[in-house]
């Protein structure tokens, strides 16, 4: 049989030495299978006066059920499993019973376990003639019989010597010599410390919480000075003498207060009743300068009055994990945040921007390997969760001084990490200084037009009935759109729409949007499809989900996410306005319905063609800085160069194909690929790309020396320095290493906008208030700036922006933006 990846064995080893940490005995032999050695154990007497579970995903092992043993495997999946007895198996197979299994698996063979089997036979020919003859001997003691047709009586004679054999390989071996003793399999407790040191080298951070409690050997609990215990310790770190400490009258206060002003630095984390802190409740502040000491400050508004100064002092260096939701809770309490010198969820994002698991919780187990208090003890899950306001105060305050020790904690290990990567300089000068930008565009938000999206959705809801009549029409009878599975028997079985280079899933044919483009031009009702889709999408994605996203001034607040995405671009949520689509008609309307208030004009300005520049100035490509210079159609003349043709003969056809060239090139798409985004010949896009690397020998030298960087470092850096790993870049597996050389040549130039357009917002925030001082940043999309300006400013502030966004770095070809303004965000000029 083919040899199995060599990741597969360098796993092995770990495995060994996990189940070997929590005490279980591991049976092995050199020349048997492992279904032998559970077939031995299964069989040894003392196992057979007790119940036997076998756990495993090879349906081989229902040989093995009998009264004492069953067999526990997946179904449809991890969550879908089920525990096969007699009765079971008999159910699966029509009848037979386990005993038969290994004469069901000589007549059908498998494949996959190179057992030829009776060819010709099948599954069900199989469970006919085992409910009939019982057994394999036996069935061919009765080869003359009546009952068996002729067909299958010349293929059993011709393969009787397959036949046997493959109820031999079949037939699992139970006398294996194994020292085996169920004695020795009993569970009890492990070394909990051992444990956690593994678990915490193989980053498995969600395993400690469901280890059985009762298994797990007493620790130490840390004590807090309210008299309150802690959360049980399982750590690997010192938490013994941690002191958390409540401040909950003003004889505490006054002590703190007392503390805190000596310290010229502290880390701190806000507990709200929610997770809006726009609009939720305030309920105290936990804060720590020292590991193992922290105070949770309940708050009370005299106090906030007393600590605001403290807070807003930017000499006294602060500290945090996800710190803009802290500032915004703060601001909404009246209190401002300045000095923030380092947030953990940032720094650890910088450290490992491929992994989108940055919460607190992962990153101590991570880092320090202690396991902290997850919130549901406190609060619940699901629809009994309460708030933190109904949680005992004593507990809340455990809680959160944790939250503020551990992040302190953090701080050292991780700014030396990022030290080490040479991007300490990426969080303190890009990263920090945006924390309170985007924190200011989310306390903004933008006016939102609830009336127009109404309208709208009623609109749309019209068009999607209009559609699906037609589709109806087209299918010869009603049907649910938006099911796959009835979309796939009207698609496939009914219209008979070829699939011939179609995907596939789980559940048969692919029907997806990509699946669908393929089939464009096959069927009039593949179009039709694509536009309900649309539709349905954005009236249940935006027409009816804005509105009810709005906050109590009539405005909406989305949330923009510095963590997400592994090239540093900025993400937004709740709603997500990069997906709002700007390319169809309904997609650019939704945008009207952004709106400004009276007296004011939303300005856009938005980078021109900015990954185009990028990468002319990486690769240092003078052709392509020239036509940036000279101010050029850079897309014509691509067009021109890859058709040979003037600039004066290029047609809008070759423009077009020569656009999906240029920005096809960044995400370092092939022929296939520009094939089907430009509508052109796969031939036609393979001569196109080597007439483009041709033209554009510089542009072609670069990517193939960032691939190579990528595969000798594992990484890859933008112009600023931050940093994408890659270990994917010299796996075995084509197709893997094919996306991360794709994910290679694109972070570069992708990052590099991204950091261009971070600097940019800070810098024009940093002057914003002294060129206007009521205007306001409110959105940012894609290279797109948005903002709110008073009606008789709007020259004044696009001039600004421009130059702004221009200016904050030079490249070699030259950056250009465009502004324009409207009374909404979809009708700007």
């Amino acid at each position: 049989c083919a040899k199995a990846p060599d990741e597969l064995y360098a796993q092995i080893p770990i495995i060994k030495e996990l189940v070997a940490a929590f005490g279980f005995p591991i049976y092995e032999k050199t020349g048997y299978e492992a279904d032998d050695v559970i077939a031995t154990i299964v069989a040894d007497d003392d196992v057979k006066k007790i119940e036997s579970i076998i756990v495993t995903g090879d349906m081989d092992t229902l040989q093995l059920v009998d009264r004492h043993t069953k067999v526990y495997t997946m179904r449809k999946g991890i969550a879908d499993t089920m525990i096969y007895d007699s009765a079971e198996v008999e159910k699966r197979f029509d009848g037979l019973t386990p005993e038969q299994m290994v004469d069901y698996k000589a007549l059908r063979g498998d494949p996959s376990d190179n057992i030829p089997g009776v060819k010709g036979i099948g599954e069900k020919g199989a469970i006919t003639l085992l409910k009939e003859f019982k057994t394999l001997e036996n069935l061919y003691k009765n080869l003359g019989s009546k009952k068996i047709s002729e067909r299958n009586r010349a293929l059993l004679t011709e393969q009787r010597g397959a036949a046997l054999l493959s109820k031999q390989l079949a037939t699992m071996a139970n006398n294996v010599p194994i020292a085996f003793s169920l004695a020795e399999t009993r569970v009890g407790n492990f070394d909990s410390a051992k444990i956690v040191q593994l678990l915490h080298r193989l980053e498995f951070r969600s395993l400690l919480s469901k280890l059985p409690k009762e298994m797990v050997a007493e620790q130490p609990r840390r004590q807090s000075t309210f008299g309150f215990d802690g959360a049980e310790s399982k750590k690997g770190v010192n938490v013994q003498g941690a002191t958390y400490t409540l401040v909950d009258t003003p004889k505490k206060f006054a002590d703190f207060l007392a503390q805190l002003q000596q310290h010229p630095s502290f880390t701190f984390d806000t507990e709200t009743t929610g997770l809006n802190p726009l609009e939720d409740k305030l309920l105290g502040i936990s804060i720590c300068w020292q590991e193992g000491l922290a105070f949770y400050v309940v708050a009370k508004p005299e106090w906030l009055k007393i600590l605001a100064p403290i807070f807003e002092n930017d000499q006294i260096k602060k500290q945090g994990h996800n710190i803009k939701f802290d500032m915004l809770a703060l601001q909404s309490s009246g209190v401002g945040v300045r000095g923030v010198d380092c947030d953990t969820m940032i720094a650890s994002y910088l450290i490992n921007p491929g992994s989108r698991q940055h919460n607190l919780d992962g990153l101590v187990f991570s880092e320090l390997g202690y396991q902290m208090q997850p919130i549901t003890e406190l609060i619940g899950k699901g629809k009994a969760q309460i708030t933190m306001a109904g949680v005992p105060l004593e507990q809340v305050a455990d809680y959160a001084c944790e939250d503020a020790d551990f992040t302190f904690r953090l701080v050292a290990p991780l700014r030396q990490q990022l030290a080490e990567r040479n991007n300490l300089g990426l969080l303190e000068k890009i990263e920090l200084p945006l924390v309170p930008v985007l924190a200011e565009m989310e306390k903004n938000g933008i006016l939102i037009d609830t009336k127009f999206l109404q309208a709208m959705s009623k609109h749309a809801g019209t068009q999607i009935t209009a559609v699906e009549k037609k589709i109806y029409g087209l299918a010869g009878e009603e049907f649910n759109v938006a099911s796959p599975l009835q979309l796939k028997r009207i698609l496939f079985e009914k219209l008979q729409i070829p699939t011939k280079g179609i995907g596939k899933t789980k559940t048969g044919i692919s029907t997806s949007a990509d699946e669908l483009e393929k089939m464009q031009g096959l069927h009039p009702i593949i179009q039709l499809i694509s536009e309900h889709r649309e539709l349905s999408k954005l009236k249940n994605t935006y027409l009816d989900t804005l509105p009810e996203q709005i906050g109590a001034d009539g405005r909406l607040h989305c949330s923009f996410n510095q963590t997400v995405a592994a090239t540093g671009r900025l993400s937004s949520s709740d709603p997500n306005l990069q997906n709002i689509p700007i390319r169809t008609e309904l997609g650019r309307k939704i945008r009207t319905a952004f709106v400004a208030p009276q007296g004011f004009r939303l300005i856009s300005a938005d980078y021109s063609q900015i990954e185009l520049r990028i990468i002319a100035s990486l690769a240092n490509d003078a052709a392509m800085i020239a036509a940036f210079k000279n101010n050029e159609d850079v897309h014509a003349r691509t067009a021109a160069e890859i058709n040979d043709v003037p600039l004066e003969k290029v047609t809008r056809e070759m423009r077009y194909a020569a656009k999906a060239i240029n920005f096809g090139i960044i995400y370092g798409q092939g022929s296939s690929g520009l094939a089907q985004t430009a509508g052109i010949p796969r031939d036609q896009a393979k001569d196109y790309i080597e007439r483009y690397f041709l033209a554009h020998q510089p542009i072609e030298k670069f990517l193939e020396e960032t691939k190579a960087l990528a595969r000798k470092n594992g990484f890859v850096e933008t112009f600023f320095g931050r940093r994408r790993y890659l270990p994917e870049i010299n796996a075995n597996a084509p197709m893997i290493r094919a996306a991360a050389e794709r994910a290679a040549i694109n972070h570069p130039v992708q990052g590099t906008a991204a950091d261009l357009m971070k600097l940019a917002m800070i810098s024009v925030d940093e002057k914003l208030e002294d060129v206007s001082p009521k205007s306001k940043m409110l959105l940012q999309v894609h290279d797109e700036l948005v903002l709110e300006v008073p009606n008789d400013e709007v020259e004044k502030v696009a001039a600004f922006v421009q130059k702004e966004m221009e200016a904050v770095y030079t490249l070699r070809a030259p950056v250009e933006t465009h502004a324009s303004a409207g009374p909404n965000w979809g009708e700007l000029k």
